[in-house]
């Protein structure tokens, strides 16, 4: 029954008033410009404290990553819930940042390497512009045509099973070297949840789930950045 008056009180986004759905967009992409600025800000401060950056360094080394895998993938579970379910906006803004800063934790590793490692922060930033514009794009897409991707969803959750499961061995496996076709394959993947997500902003949303909906694209904008920052050190090898 609360859930049938939800619907009536706030409609899916494709349902709904012009007006109501163009705030709907709005609050939609102001929460995830949010959450990457907190992001961007946490991630500096962590990779700049010893206490948080040489741990992780650490277990990365000493070939126990699948535990803040493992860890990141539950905290990840909690912080969708919290943002989908939670009843109040109080939870699901807790889901939101519960999720921003386990990103900012997991990225810890591989920000380290570019920026203090190689000395080359500029890649950061390649990679930083060349996700934005490749989201931008995708985003365009939906847009204006008004495409339904849902179709994807059975897909892409396959996809993720089997790339978890290569992460997995890779890290079990020292020797598993997944090479730069697994990253152009990731890449291609983050690209089809950004289309996921952003066609479910515009059919599949209601009008009062905007922090559910940023913290999705949120994540498809991170997995992307990740996979964005791995091609930049490979092209940049390569040169």
């Amino acid at each position: 029954m609360s859930q049938a008056m939800d619907q009536l009180s706030n409609p899916f986004a494709i349902d709904a008033a012009r007006d109501e759905r163009a705030a709907f967009i709005r609050n939609t992409y102001a929460h995830l410009a949010g959450a990457i600025a907190v992001f961007a800000g946490l991630l500096y401060v962590f990779v700049n404290t010893p206490a948080i950056r040489n741990p992780m360094l650490n277990m990365m080394v000493g070939g126990q990553w699948w535990i803040i895998l493992v860890a990141f993938i539950g905290v990840s579970w909690l912080a969708n819930w919290w943002a989908t379910r939670g009843a109040s906006l109080t939870t699901q803004y807790a889901g939101l940042m519960l999720y921003t800063v386990a990103e900012a934790i997991i990225f810890v590793p591989i920000v380290t390497y570019v920026y203090l490692m190689l000395g080359q922060p500029e890649l950061l930033m390649q990679a930083g512009l060349l996700t934005l514009i490749t989201f931008g794009g995708l985003t365009a897409f939906v847009m204006f045509t008004g495409a339904d991707f849902s179709f994807l969803r059975g897909f892409l959750s396959l996809a993720m099973l089997v790339a978890l499961g290569l992460v997995l061995c890779a890290t079990f496996f020292g020797g598993i070297n997944l090479g730069t076709w697994f990253t152009v394959a990731m890449l291609g993947l983050s690209a089809g949840y950004i289309l996921y997500d952003t066609s479910n902003v515009m059919h599949h949303y209601r009008t009062d789930q905007h922090v559910a909906a940023s913290l999705a694209l949120f994540a498809s904008v991170a997995l992307m950045f990740w996979y964005m920052i791995q091609l930049v050190i490979s092209l940049q090898g390569n040169d």
